[in-house]
């Protein structure tokens, strides 16, 4: 049987539907998916009865930051939200917006927030629905991550999330894990330029990698790239701290990187590296092509 699946927007530039859209088996999810209301999907409803819809159904996707003062269709987006979500099973906050805030709460600290969390902290608009809120944070989320969520919670009725309500199976991991330019990450050899295939990002251009928890190294987009594959660092966009300024910079107190990887020590970092610097391995200083 179909599982029904509304999907509505609140402030957003519409690229978790764009990403959701580049799903390569999108006949085998409208086989398991009945989407009553998606804006770019042919639905059974339209926005306003969207909106207003009062039956119960199985997943409320929520794309956007969310604000009290919001009108969509002519309803108040806010209210709308906590009514839909007395009847979905499931809900969904999807994209960094959803999820955080995103880049619409740096410009309205006060009015925009997520679902369930305002930046990391849980006083968003549906506090009193947690248990059922799935946290895809993303900018975009990758479309593999949104149907894992939903086969998930069809197929077994659970997934597992960590203290952010993100599915550990995604976000366990940092993007950092499966990077091609570990081993330059490794011996510290920096890149010095984008769009290059030599070099890790970490020390001068601002990546994030080994800070950012997701799994576009091990999920890849389009099933063949990443950021960092192509030569761009990784902006932390599953994070709260996403956007931050100067995302092309490395912020450092005296050459040691202000955010250091995910649970290690400044002394381990300073020990390890300072190892790192004494070889010279000629191989990671040549190109590869």
């Amino acid at each position: 049987m179909k599982s029904k699946v509304l999907w509505i927007q609140g402030i957003t530039c519409n690229g978790n539907t764009q990403s959701f859209l580049n799903y390569p088996n999108m006949e085998y999810l409208l086989d398991r998916y009945d989407f009553l209301y998606h804006p770019f999907l042919d639905s059974s409803l339209s926005v306003n009865e969207a909106l207003r819809y009062d039956k119960k159904f199985d997943f409320l996707i929520v794309e956007g930051a969310v604000s009290k003062e919001f009108i969509r269709a002519g309803e108040n987006f806010y209210q709308s939200v906590k009514k839909l979500a007395k009847n979905a099973k499931y809900i969904l906050a999807l994209g960094t917006c959803a999820v955080y805030g995103g880049i619409f709460k740096e410009k309205d600290p006060k009015n925009i927030t997520g679902v369930l969390y305002d930046k990391d902290e849980e006083k968003g608009l549906l506090k009193e629905f947690k248990d059922k809120v799935v946290n895809i944070p993303g900018c975009p989320a990758h479309p593999e991550w949104i149907v894992f969520v939903l086969d998930s919670l069809k197929d077994r009725g659970a997934v597992i999330t960590d203290e952010l309500k993100r599915p550990k199976e995604i976000y366990g991991y940092l993007t950092h894990h499966g990077c091609t330019r570990n081993e330059y990450f490794e011996w510290k050899v920096d890149s010095k330029d984008f769009g290059t295939k030599e070099g890790c990002l970490f020390y001068l251009q601002g990546c994030r990698a080994p800070t950012t928890h997701g799994s576009c190294n091990r999920i890849l987009w389009n099933e063949v790239n990443s950021k960092t594959r192509s030569g761009s660092p990784c902006f932390g966009c599953t994070e709260s701290s996403f956007p931050r300024s100067n995302m092309f910079e490395t912020k450092t107190f005296m050459s040691i990187p202000a955010d250091l990887p995910v649970g290690v020590s400044k002394r381990a970092y300073l020990t390890v590296t300072g190892i790192a610097k004494t070889f010279h391995i000629k191989r990671l200083k040549d190109r590869l092509i």
